[in-house]
């Protein structure tokens, strides 16, 4: 198995260390990991703000850069979403079915690709989990609270095999944090109300340290927290699971 490396540009030029993370983990599971040089945006951005009939060359470009290995893993529920439902803009030729086919969120690869849960990792903090709206509500990555169902969440099977980790009870554990990219620009008064609400819901839950699937849910929380000098840190799930404090 060799699985194609795919860092989203925010990634790659905000959070490296969060990049750095997502390969040390698959390296860890003993993963033939691969990052194409090549590789550019996934064309996200431009979709969001209604120009995805310019983003074909973006997702190409993907394309080419992965369309050789088995998997595609990335530390961003909303980019592997966006490959797996919105590739449908360019022909869809078997190179494209195999990308959209084959391209995960880490935690979701970790757990139903490879099966593993305990990846030997501690951390010793009260973690509290933001679902992020993609990842929960697009790839299913957890159930929803409005879904009738057995409940779920492979970040949540993941994280409780980190030793010293305490995964405190969120009020409205998968409510949207407001940042939805370009929502954050055109709608900023609501968007900043909605991720004030969720800071405040983890601080009242004695939460140190918030987590999430996606950078930047995190990016919009950590940018609050900061201009309100509050105290909570956030980190990728995969600077957690890399983590070897005692």
């Amino acid at each position: 198995m060799t699985v194609g490396l795919f860092i989203p540009c925010y990634i790659n030029q905000l959070y490296p260390q969060v990049g750095k993370a997502t390969l040390e983990v698959l390296e860890k599971l003993n993963v033939n990991v691969v990052y194409p040089s090549g590789q550019t945006c996934c064309g996200q951005p431009m979709a969001n703000s209604g120009y995805e009939s310019e983003s074909v060359g973006a997702c190409l470009n993907l394309v080419e850069n992965f369309k050789d290995f088995d998997y595609i893993v990335t530390p961003s529920g909303s980019c592997a979403y966006h490959v797996k439902q919105h590739y449908d803009i360019v022909e869809q030729t078997k190179d494209v079915v195999k990308v959209r086919n084959n391209v995960y969120e880490l935690c979701d690869f970790i757990v139903n690709v490879l099966k593993k849960k305990d990846l030997g990792a501690s951390f010793p903090h009260k973690v509290g989990i933001h679902k992020s709206c993609h990842g929960l509500r697009g790839l299913r990555l957890g159930s929803c609270s409005e879904v009738v169902g057995e409940p779920f969440s492979f970040i949540e099977d993941l994280l409780k095999e980190v030793d010293g980790v305490e995964l405190m009870s969120l009020t409205r554990k998968d409510e949207c944090c407001g940042f939805g990219g370009t929502f954050a620009v055109t709608e900023e008064a609501v968007s900043v109300k909605m991720g004030k609400d969720r800071v405040q819901d983890h601080l009242d839950s004695g939460v140190e340290v918030i987590t999430a699937t996606d950078t930047s849910c995190l990016m919009h929380l950590e940018g609050l927290i900061t201009r309100n000098k509050q105290p909570l840190k956030v980190m990728h799930v995969a600077e957690i699971l890399n983590s070897t404090i005692k």
